[in-house]
């Protein structure tokens, strides 16, 4: 399902260049998107403090929201981009020693990121490929247990184990390209790496290091100001 996903994105994109004209990304524009994001952790997890099984581990799984954003086109070859969208909510799983107990919990995270970026070609370029670079916060909030996680870490009905999950800065690299359709209208597709590393906490006093690293692909439309 993904595949065809990604194909129908590359296909629309191609038609797109095939049939569009050269239209104006010039100093002082500003455009503004919309679209959705697809986020996928590349995790990398250590091992929760004890008392624990050794090795017990977490994974983060891939989450997708819709999402929009700001461009500003500083010069012609410079844009300022500032993404704004909805908060991903993301299932938080067992890992290591304890792969496959199921979901431990869940939490939302809101990225919150600026990203400086250079563009090819001229402001009348129909297809204009771009690379970024940026400051991201990850926000993490709303963190839910299971009683999965309860069970593991010794918690009651009466006194369940909650958890929770530090925000942190991190750097974000950008790849992508967009495509003027109209003199206003374009679209663009793009892939984020995001290194960031969070602590998750429960209310037993344990806690686990975690490498969150998340890769995001983003399809937008956009309209020129």
């Amino acid at each position: 399902m993904k595949a065809k996903f990604l194909t129908g994105i590359v296909a629309f994109v191609a038609a797109l260049v095939a049939s569009g004209g050269a239209f104006a990304q010039s100093a002082g524009s500003v455009v503004v998107y919309g679209g959705a994001v697809q986020i996928k952790p590349q995790v990398e997890s250590g091992d929760l403090t004890a008392p624990s099984l050794a090795g017990t581990k977490v994974d983060v799984k891939k989450a997708s929201q819709f999402s929009g954003g700001l461009t500003y086109y500083w010069t012609d070859n410079i844009s300022i981009d500032l993404p704004i969208g909805l908060p991903f909510k993301h299932d938080v799983v067992g890992a290591g020693a304890i792969e496959g107990v199921g979901k431990l919990g869940t939490v939302k995270s809101l990225p919150i990121t600026l990203l400086a970026q250079y563009r090819f070609g001229d402001a009348g370029s129909t297809f204009r490929p771009y690379v970024g670079a940026g400051l991201s916060y990850g926000y993490f909030f709303k963190p839910r247990a299971t009683t999965v996680l309860s069970g593991i870490t010794g918690g009651t009905v009466s006194n369940p184990t909650t958890l929770s999950m530090k925000s942190r800065m991190g750097t974000t690299l950008e790849l992508g390209g967009a495509v003027n359709v109209t003199r206003d209208w374009s679209a663009s597709l793009s892939v984020t790496k995001t290194f960031i590393k969070t602590t998750g906490s429960l209310s037993t006093g344990q806690t686990i290091e975690t490498t969150l690293d998340p890769v995001a692909i983003k399809f937008a439309i956009g309209y020129r100001f």
